[in-house]
């Protein structure tokens, strides 16, 4: 295949990043330092989030860790780039969100064997290269001019400088493949309303349950069902709906993402 053997064997849509996974209960994981550092460097150094007065050893760790799976993000040189983290708290333990998020009255929770929630996501601030990228990657121009048919394959070695929202997007799909294989079915997230319009032009509709009130800067609660993450990914998007479920692509899939993404950014009189 033409776009395969480009980049042998690589992903198609994020060939220049790699991922690793911790799962609950491994605390002896020896990436999880390097996790943590670059927790602190961003949410105590950078965003002034935590004081980090608090984590003499530079390594930001908390009562959640230890019942989450982490996800790492490294480039080729293998050096980390990005994280994120599954929550599923214990029998005693609230949600991260709800300590300081509150839900709208009427809200009904879902089943909690069968949820968790996304936390402790950021980007390395290297791959943040413009002035407006989010701390978790994505570019301002995204922010306004993106959408889900803008993301197609790397066919070329000039975007390897890339990151958004392909390095979130890949966070992401290994979030998921966890989750199917978990039988996790809703995510719960606290994250700032530019994020949730990002991820909802990229066919992730996370859903409002609650008021916007500071939690590391102005954030939302929010939850999303994979189940119908999973139907409207496939019809807004075949390609990456193919991609996020490890499902095989075929060419005529691939050529027509191709194609609409080209069209789309010609110029318009």
């Amino acid at each position: 295949m033409l776009l395969q053997s480009l980049l042998g064997r690589r992903d198609l849509l994020i060939p220049y990043f790699n991922f690793n996974k911790v799962d609950i209960g491994d605390n002896a994981s020896a990436l999880l330092p390097a996790i943590y550092k670059l927790r602190f460097d961003v949410y105590c150094q950078e965003c002034k989030f935590l004081n980090s007065g608090d984590y003499q050893n530079q390594l930001e760790v908390d009562e959640y860790d230890d019942c989450s799976t982490h996800i790492s993000a490294y480039n080729l040189e293998d050096t980390i780039i990005g994280t994120v983290r599954l929550v599923q708290p214990k029998e005693d333990q609230a949600y991260p969100f709800e300590s300081h998020c509150r839900v709208f009255d009427g809200f009904e929770y879902p089943n909690r064997a069968n949820s968790a929630e996304i936390s402790r996501l950021v980007v390395r601030k290297t791959y943040r290269r413009r002035r407006g990228d989010s701390m978790e990657g994505i570019s301002s121009d995204f922010v306004e001019k993106g959408d889900t048919a803008s993301i197609k394959p790397i066919t070329d070695t000039h975007r390897r400088t890339t990151n958004s929202p392909l390095l979130l997007l890949g966070m992401y799909r290994e979030l998921y493949r966890h989750s199917k294989q978990n039988n996790i079915r809703f995510w719960y997230a606290a994250m700032e309303r530019s994020l949730a319009r990002s991820l909802d032009k990229m066919g992730f509709k996370f859903i409002p349950i609650g008021p916007e009130t500071d939690y590391y800067g102005k954030v939302t609660p929010y939850v999303v069902d994979l189940q119908e993450l999973n139907v409207r990914l496939g019809n807004q998007n075949k390609f990456l709906a193919a991609w996020f479920n490890d499902e095989p692509i075929p060419i005529w899939i691939m050529v027509k993402t191709l194609v609409t993404s080209r069209m789309n950014a010609r110029p318009r009189n």
